[in-house]
């Protein structure tokens, strides 16, 4: 049997990979009392009168929504809210395995911006964090910005924890080859939602430079070459990144980007790269091909030049992949009783990542199912929010 055939089969016989179960028993009339009808009626009138002992009272402290519009699916694209549905259960019980976190897929059928923020402010009351996902770019911009301050912590995972986990990647890659990450020339390829928040980390857009290291030179291409300021074709958000990055002014396309690079990221599509283009970088390069299921460039192409490589599959060293952030993220974010999520939790989880393992070229990050990850990230991040004073009181 067959990949194929054994996730379809997986999937039919258990209709799904979720379910909710009770936590309390409910096995006589006086057990129905205190969980339904007349007794729940007291725990209702106290949250009404303190509105902040929902989280005392309710699932509100340990639960998160995972919402797409199902326009931005893995490597499948925009397949609508129903086919989505397989993807979110996953992430769901990611959160539950690894975090202990109960987590709800919420799949939209509307790609209307201002539809999608408005179901999401109305469905915050019941949970205690929003887990945007697949949503595509440039929309994703503006749906997690118009809601960061609904009052619980919300991220864009194909974002921030794609961000991180480069990030983190990208640490201890420079500590196996012996570079320090700050003088590392990199090429970003991919201009959507992981590859401008990626940028954004790496170049330390919006973060304390306290906290968070620039990498030299970031070049940031799209599928039409090299971003840089001026660009006629740039939309807004590209043209925000213009001005923060390419600081040599270069022009042309993503391989006349590579030439003289130390790293080169790929947050974009398959097949763009031969071990041959990859020639042009300096010596010791690094790259990441994360494009899914089929990378940018096969591990074993990269292997051919690079020194380190990664890519976002398992079945090959030094897999990247966000289901290394996300879980220990909102762990933390949850345990501090945070309102958002800021650059702060973002840093200190890739940093905690990256302490997980003692990096070699064939070993840059940790294994997705370690378990030591969760809860040395969710420490780092809690411990980031609770100096950050953005925690409920």
């Amino acid at each position: 049997m067959n990949l194929k055939e054994e996730a379809l089969k997986l999937h039919r016989e258990n209709k799904g990979k979720l379910a909710t179960k009770s936590k309390v028993k409910v096995a006589t009339k006086e057990d129905l009392s205190l969980v339904y009808t007349p007794g729940v009626a007291e725990v209702c009138r106290e949250i009404a009168s303190n509105p902040k002992s929902i989280y005392d009272y309710t699932m509100k402290a340990n639960s998160v929504a995972v919402v797409t519009d199902g326009s931005a699916v893995l490597g499948l694209g925009n397949i609508g809210a129903e086919a989505s549905l397989p993807v979110m259960e996953g992430k769901c019980i990611i959160f539950k395995e690894l975090a202990d976190i109960d987590a709800f897929p919420i799949c939209i059928k509307s790609q209307d911006e201002n539809e999608i923020i408005s179901i999401v402010k109305n469905i915050a009351p019941a949970f205690g964090g929003i887990n945007l996902e697949d949503i595509s770019a440039p929309r994703c911009f503006t749906i997690e910005e118009q809601l960061l301050n609904i009052g619980i912590p919300l991220m864009h995972d194909d974002q921030h924890g794609s961000a991180i986990v480069v990030l983190a990647a990208l640490i201890n890659a420079s500590r196996a080859v012996r570079k320090e990450i700050e003088d590392l020339k990199v090429v970003i390829n991919g201009a959507g939602a992981a590859g401008m928040a990626t940028a954004k980390l790496l170049t330390c857009l919006g973060i304390d430079k306290n906290i968070c290291t620039s990498v030299k030179e970031l070049v940031l291409c799209d599928s039409k070459g090299i971003i840089y300021d001026g660009r006629p074709d740039l939309n807004e958000f590209k043209k925000q990144m213009a001005k923060v990055t390419n600081k040599s002014k270069r022009k042309g396309t993503l391989k006349d980007a590579l030439e003289g690079a130390d790293a080169f990221i790929g947050l974009s599509r398959a097949n763009l790269l031969t071990a041959n283009d990859l020639k042009v970088m300096n010596a010791n390069a690094i790259v990441f091909a994360m494009a899914n299921p089929t990378p940018e460039i096969s591990y074993d192409e990269a292997k051919k030049v690079a020194a380190v490589a990664g890519t976002g599959r398992s079945d090959f060293p030094n897999q990247i992949n966000n289901s290394l952030a996300f879980p220990g993220l909102f762990r933390g974010t949850l345990d501090a009783k945070a309102t958002k999520i800021n650059n702060e939790m973002k840093v200190a989880a890739a940093h905690a990542i990256a302490g997980c393992v003692k990096p070699t070229k064939d070993n840059v990050l940790p294994y997705t199912l370690d378990r030591q990850v969760v809860p040395r990230v969710a420490e780092a991040v809690r411990k980031a929010a609770v100096e950050s004073r953005i925690i409920r009181h």
